[in-house]
């Protein structure tokens, strides 16, 4: 193993995919010249050059559409949005053409495409940059969703999603493109639809995604402060969803909590929430809780978004209160 960083993971997975298939190319706003908003792409263009790392204008609905359409016609497009809250610009072409056309071609026409970038918030960037999409798009038939947590995830999860027939909504973390992980140097894919048990725990399972495992981990930390032993699951796939992990998990501690960056309504937790009640009723102890940010759009000053968010202290005090709870 190696330490590299989360940003460095993401390259090395577009760089072996591009070597290996000729198909395969990058395109978005600044993925070129400027080797990425957030430099994921440096020195990519010097590699592959001009005709697969593309330059794109400001106009996501239009590049999207033509990757799309590259997609149709036997390419294999990774298109980098500079964050998902733009992205939405281009929900046409996900949701309507994309998604829909293997069902609408009769098994004819797929789409191997990946569209990936930045999703959630990342500080004080107000309401238009901090929306987390994951639940958004995992409402879409045809769509399979990925939300990493590290880097080694983020590299073994994207050659999966690459190399997928299906198209791909791959979804990452701002603030996380700095961390560092281990990653092997050698080759190796993770399998999507497959969470990750990251912690054992036998008292109370503890269910999250993408940054906010950071959250359930620290949380994690401090309950074994005080003997409460949770066990930690990071999704990874968001659909299809790993709920069986989740069962096998719950059947042995009698407790979830749910851990995630977005708005409560019709969220990921609402879904992981039914599941786990309709099949695993009887293993349960205690009702489900789950913690999600505001049910309002973030404010910029660095209160509001600190009370916006999940931290670790509020997901600590919730964990206590579902040990005491009965069904």
């Amino acid at each position: 193993m190696r330490q590299i960083a989360f940003r460095e993971a993401l390259r090395e997975a577009m760089q072996e995919e591009m070597r290996l298939d000729e198909r395969v190319f990058l395109m978005g706003e600044e993925v070129a010249e400027y080797n990425g908003a957030y430099k994921v792409s440096q020195g990519m263009l010097d590699e592959f050059g001009e005709k697969r790392v593309i330059d794109t204008p400001i106009a996501e609905l239009g590049f999207t559409a033509i990757a799309v359409g590259a997609a149709q016609n036997g390419l294999r497009p990774i298109v980098e949005f500079m964050t998902w809250n733009f992205a939405v610009l281009a929900l046409d072409q996900i949701l309507n053409t994309a998604s829909k056309m293997l069902a609408m071609s009769g098994g004819q026409v797929g789409c191997p495409i990946v569209f990936r970038g930045a999703t959630g918030s990342a500080g004080q960037l107000g309401a238009q940059h901090s929306t987390s999409f994951e639940s958004m798009y995992a409402n879409i038939p045809g769509l399979k969703v990925i939300s990493v947590s590290n880097p080694y995830d983020a590299k073994g999860l994207l050659k999966s999603a690459i190399r997928d027939d299906d198209p791909v909504v791959f979804m990452e973390s701002e603030v996380m493109y700095g961390d560092k992980g281990d990653v092997p140097e050698g080759e190796y894919i993770i399998p999507i639809g497959k969470s990750n048990v990251v912690r054992q725990g036998t008292d109370i399972t503890i269910v999250s995604f993408n940054k906010m495992m950071k959250v359930a981990l620290g949380a994690a930390e401090e309950l074994a402060k005080e003997n409460i032993s949770a066990e930690v699951i990071d999704l990874r796939t968001i659909r299809p969803l790993d709920w069986f992990t989740i069962l096998e998990s719950v059947k042995k501690t009698n407790r979830l909590v749910i851990v995630e960056e977005q708005w409560p309504f019709a969220s990921v937790s609402s879904e992981i929430s039914y599941r786990i009640q309709k099949e695993g009723f009887d293993y349960l102890d205690a009702p489900i809780r789950r913690i999600t940010s505001a049910d309002a759009p973030m404010h910029y000053a660095p209160n509001l978004v600190s009370a916006y968010l999940p931290d670790i202290s509020r997901t600590v005090k919730l964990v206590k209160e579902v040990m005491y709870l009965r069904k």
